[in-house]
């Protein structure tokens, strides 16, 4: 379900994580319940999440969800090259990647539109990254529990840590409409990230510390397929990941400017229900629920764990986001959040501070600073 195509730096772990969970449950930990396991062996399982090298991302909902993936709360990676978390606000540039997005115009709310778009989705991330950090929105409160600056393994953050960030007044830093080219009809991860290298310099971020709190959404147009997107052999709906990842398909790309995080974001509505479409709101309202569900993921995971896997992880290397992936009822479910520019379908994430320190799913939490 929404996760984890896994890292390939993660897939190193594998073994570990096998032998945690064989631990965990001869030492009486509870598995996930019966009613939230994926059916077995589907792609998506949690068999198949354990055995899966590849990026942190949103894996299709297959029809059940995988809350609590992995028994056990968040751990803190140590950081890589000393970073862990987005420290500050974060911000969010949008980069719509490809002549296939068409003409651009702007509507009457001021955001980007384009020909290209049948499904409206640039609009709606606009209008959803705008409205982060506004009317009190608790949902941006659960990611700031976490920090970094401390000891790898560490589950709980001190007083005085760097937490991460809240996005006072909205996290939604530019628009990019690059219709230079034509985006590839199967990117490669290489390819995706220089996308992102690209962006940077367009919006003059040109310096390891103009990226520190940065990450670069690239999304291709429909009908394209980055990193094997929408066909037989893939089952993600989008990852994240950082430029430095010498593993991405194609290689590291080179930047620079600094490491810079960054997000393979496909035309989600291509796959439909597979990808969130009507998860949580009926007919054509919900049309584009995956689009800030999938989004929204990968957003929460990288101001976690900005350059992967330095930041929080469970044992088995899922992120905030894949541990509360397509949940449809009960605590954690999936749902709307209202922001002051509208209403939204969002997912909840892991909260290592929930239920006593047990941890959980969680919509909204107060901010941590």
């Amino acid at each position: 379900m929404i996760k984890n195509r896994f890292d390939v730096g993660r897939s190193r772990r594998r073994a570990r994580a096998v032998a945690a969970l064989g631990a965990a449950a001869l030492a009486g930990v509870l598995l996930p319940s019966a009613a939230h396991a994926a059916p077995s062996p589907a792609p998506g399982s949690t068999a198949d999440v354990l055995s899966h090298p590849y990026r942190h991302g949103v894996v299709q909902t297959l029809g059940a969800g995988l809350p609590n993936l992995g028994l056990n709360n968040l751990q803190y990676g140590g950081g890589t090259g000393g970073v862990g978390v987005t420290t500050g606000a974060p911000k969010v540039y949008l980069v719509f990647w490809g002549s296939q997005w068409g003409t651009q115009s702007t509507n009457a709310n001021g955001y980007t539109t384009l020909s290209g778009d049948p499904q409206g989705t640039a609009p709606v991330l606009q209008g959803f990254f705008k409205g982060l950090g506004t009317s009190g929105e608790s949902w941006s409160g659960v990611m700031t529990q976490y920090c970094e600056g401390v000891a790898a393994g560490t589950t709980t953050c001190p007083a005085g840590s760097a937490h991460v960030g809240y996005p006072t007044g909205g996290a939604l830093a530019g628009v990019w409409v690059d219709t230079s080219s034509a985006a590839p009809a199967q990117a490669t991860g290489n390819q995706i990230g220089a996308e992102a290298v690209k962006a940077a310099g367009h919006f003059g971020n040109t310096t390891a510390s103009s990226n520190r709190n940065v990450q670069y959404v690239v999304l291709s147009p429909t009908g394209t397929h980055p990193d094997g997107f929408n066909t037989p052999t893939s089952q993600f709906c989008a990852w994240h990941d950082y430029t430095g990842d010498t593993s991405l398909s194609g290689g590291a790309p080179s930047s620079p400017y600094g490491p810079l995080a960054f997000t393979n974001e496909p035309y989600v509505p291509d796959m439909g229900s597979s990808c969130g479409s009507n998860f949580v709101n009926a007919g054509p309202s919900g049309v584009d629920d995956g689009v800030t569900i999938v989004e929204g993921h990968d957003y929460a995971e990288t101001v976690t764990d900005q350059f992967p896997a330095g930041g929080w992880t469970d044992l088995t290397g899922n992120e905030n986001g894949d541990k509360c992936a397509w949940i449809s009822s009960g605590q954690g479910a999936a749902q709307n959040i209202t922001l002051s520019t509208g209403s939204y379908a969002v997912q909840s994430t892991w909260a290592n501070d929930f239920n006593g320190g047990q941890g959980g799913c969680e919509v909204g939490h107060p901010t941590v600073s």
